[in-house]
């Protein structure tokens, strides 16, 4: 009997491993979103250009703690709800940016120039104030060779639809030495949450992070610009879970001792 019981469970536990790994696919297997590479190291060879026409090496700009957002300056949808929920929590922060961290904006848009970054810059540096910007929110921007290098180190997946690009909304924050520590998704970010991103980056510990799990149990709407719950999956995932446990329980059920008569 107790045979039987652990075969069962095998088997169990081997659909589980395979419905795991098809949700491993399909969460790589994305056109647009965000795949963690979390410690994993921005490599060298990524060359951008900086506010003043000059081409840089993005590891070489990383010295302190970095939160890298990539977005493009003429976007019409979620580009502006991230950049200002960033530029909020700057504001909100008692943390002091160019000093203890910086923000690296990238635009994906290989049509855009420098001059339309710099323009996109003094927008953002009027909204904060008291906090020194100009030296810690640098925007950059890249021919398309090496946004794609950026992007798909960072993990970062886009779209282009017409003319302009599909993209999900993250904060990609690195240590000092450009090693990947957290992803920050969204558009509105906790102070706290932010804070806590920042020290653990300065000491190179990588943060707990649940994207993966969000990744799969939604799925980006690339009409509303936004990730949608994905009913399908949720459902089948909680039906294995629930019928793991009746399993379960009607196997080690104690059997009723009969009542003497």
């Amino acid at each position: 009997m107790k045979l039987k019981i652990i075969v069962c469970l095998l088997l169990i536990l081997k659909t589980t491993s395979s419905f795991s790994q098809d949700a491993k696919d399909l969460y790589y297997d994305m056109e647009v979103g965000v795949i963690e590479h979390l410690d994993d190291t921005i490599p060298q060879n990524i060359q951008l250009t900086n506010e003043a026409g000059e081409l840089v090496f993005l590891k070489d700009q990383i010295d302190k703690p970095t939160a890298i957002v990539f977005v493009y300056f003429r976007c019409p949808g979620i580009c502006s709800p991230l950049m200002d929920g960033l530029a909020d929590v700057i504001q909100k922060s008692d943390l002091n940016i160019a000093e203890d961290y910086q923000v690296i904006t990238i635009s994906f848009d290989p049509t855009e120039t420098y001059d339309l970054a710099v323009k996109k810059k003094n927008n953002y540096k009027s909204l904060i104030k008291g906090k020194n910007t100009q030296e810690g929110w640098k925007f950059y921007t890249g021919d398309s060779l090496n946004i794609a290098k950026a992007t798909k180190a960072l993990g970062f997946r886009y779209k282009r639809v017409g003319n302009e690009f599909t993209h999900a909304a993250t904060v990609i924050i690195t240590s000092p030495e450009a090693k990947i520590t957290r992803y920050l998704n969204g558009t509105y970010f906790l102070p706290f949450e932010f804070k806590l991103a920042i020290m653990e980056a300065s000491k190179g510990q990588t943060g707990p992070t649940i994207n993966k799990i969000l990744q799969y149990c939604y799925s980006y709407d690339p009409v509303g610009q936004a990730y949608v719950l994905n009913v399908t999956k949720v459902t089948g995932t909680i039906i294995l879970v629930m019928g793991l446990i009746v399993f379960l329980l009607l196997v080690f059920k104690k059997p009723r001792k009969k009542q003497h008569q």
